[in-house]
């Protein structure tokens, strides 16, 4: 299934996400010295916190981050990796990391981490190249940071 993003205006959130928010910021900027600190400054729930955390993001944060994590399935057959690193190159990302676990049943899990700032068109053209190519039979974003 792929994620899809959406662009809300502030003042449309409910008051947990805005508050997750302001915890973040409160971390980033150093004014909280622990999570626990800053949603009591907030009034928030340490769960509200964690269960929003990885899914809010401001704006200005998701510009910079342009580090994904992406898993994929891949065929055990000679190429498919070496194909699917090289499109990656050839759309100007740099992997960064890269795990593979050892074939089963005709298949290995590969999970990259790649520096998409220099990648022409977004993320999801991206994923659906990598999907397009012979061999991979499952490819999404895990992870964005």
């Amino acid at each position: 299934m792929t994620q899809r993003y959406y662009v809300v205006r502030e003042d449309m959130l409910p008051e947990a996400i805005m508050k997750t928010i302001q915890v973040k910021e409160m971390l980033g900027r150093g004014e909280a010295a622990t999570v626990h600190e800053a949603v009591e400054r907030v009034g928030l729930s340490r769960s509200a916190f964690y269960k929003y955390k990885d899914g809010v993001y401001a704006l200005h944060e998701l510009e910079r981050e342009r580090i994904v994590t992406i898993s994929m399935d891949l065929e055990h057959r000679s190429g498919v990796l070496s194909k699917v690193l090289s499109l990656v190159a050839g759309l100007e990302g740099n992997v960064l990391t890269m795990n593979q676990s050892i074939p089963l049943q005709g298949y290995a899990n590969v999970v990259i981490s790649v520096d998409i700032s220099q990648v022409t068109g977004d993320l999801s053209s991206l994923i659906e190249v990598i999907r397009s190519q012979q061999g991979v039979r499952k490819a999404s974003v895990i992870g964005q940071g």
